[in-house]
């Protein structure tokens, strides 16, 4: 009997993943989104999560490039060194 339930609940998950991409590849077209358009927008999301390279007790983060951000900047001039706050 669990068996039957539990290949029912597979069964309406695929149903449900199918239908998904059929909704997904038509909003797709209507907005004229290509695979390429898709794989770029993945992968600029994938690098904006980039993981932090310092962070500070009340959450402030910086992955290491560009300007040095201000937090990290007083924390320096206070006396504190760079590497506590590498995560």
């Amino acid at each position: 009997m669990m068996e039957r339930e539990e290949q029912r609940m597979f069964d309406a998950d695929g149903e449900a993943r199918d239908r998904l991409i059929v909704w997904i590849r038509r909003r797709m077209e209507e907005y004229g989104i290509t695979m390429t358009d898709l794989a770029a927008a993945i992968e600029a999301d994938a690098a904006a999560l980039k993981a932090p390279m310092y962070r500070d007790a009340y959450g402030n983060t910086w992955d290491g490039e560009g300007d040095r951000p201000e937090w990290l900047t007083r924390a320096i001039h206070a006396g504190q060194n760079i590497d506590h706050f590498r995560c």
